[in-house]
């Protein structure tokens, strides 16, 4: 054990990926090529995406919930992880980032776990709630628009089963959290998430700097 981290270098974060990634070929094919994609800082890291699929077989995870979906990165490695009846709930607004996640998904073997809702996530989470879903998932992933994090968070924790996780990216938002000259709306939205997951009595808290940060809350 040690009192302080490790700093990640460069080529330390080659040697981890190194030794600990089992990429299947139809996520790293995805990988590379959204590497050339302008908005590819959308994209989870392949080590938060296999974290993602551990802890879902860690907690044993049949139906998962997923607020931004991109181009299927992370819910291929969440559905890869569930077993045969589970399903990943994937919300998100783009047809265009979510016909390439299609072709991954069949190309992974997925395609039949994933029930993609195009829309508004807030209009989706509150449908779930009114069809009687309350407390029937085991995990949710958050990674959308930073401005409703809040709202998110608090639709999944209704939708989650007690002992479910809610894992929710970009929470040290590139070190930006911490600027003091730094009030952009997206900046000021995830202090104030942070904020009020450190003082949320109904979940069990912690955050990994792992990407740019991943906050993991357990609800109690």
């Amino acid at each position: 054990m040690s009192r302080t981290d490790t700093p990640i270098t460069d080529e330390l974060a080659a040697y981890i990926r190194q030794v600990t990634l089992r990429e299947p070929e139809a996520l790293r094919r995805l990988r590379e090529e959204t590497e050339e994609h302008p908005h590819a800082s959308m994209q989870t890291s392949p080590e938060q995406g296999q974290f993602l699929h551990l802890l879902a077989r860690l907690i044993a995870a049949r139906s998962t919930l997923e607020v931004g979906v991109f181009m299927g990165y992370s819910s291929t490695w969440v559905a890869l992880a569930l077993p045969g009846g589970g399903k990943v709930v994937a919300c998100d607004l783009s047809e265009e980032y979510t016909a390439r996640a299609r072709r991954t998904w069949r190309e992974a073997g997925v395609g039949e776990k994933i029930d993609l809702r195009l829309g508004p996530a807030i209009e989706t989470l509150d449908a779930l709630i009114a069809e009687g879903r309350g407390g029937t998932f085991d995990l949710a992933f958050i990674d959308a628009d930073k401005q409703n994090y809040e709202n998110y968070y608090e639709r999944a924790l209704v939708l989650l089963r007690r002992g479910g996780l809610i894992a929710a990216d970009n929470v040290l938002w590139d070190g930006r959290v911490v600027d003091p000259q730094d009030h952009d709306a997206d900046t000021e939205a995830i202090r104030a998430f942070n904020r009020k997951l450190h003082d949320d009595q109904r979940v069990a808290l912690s955050v990994v700097a792992m990407g740019d940060g991943l906050a993991l809350a357990c609800k109690l």
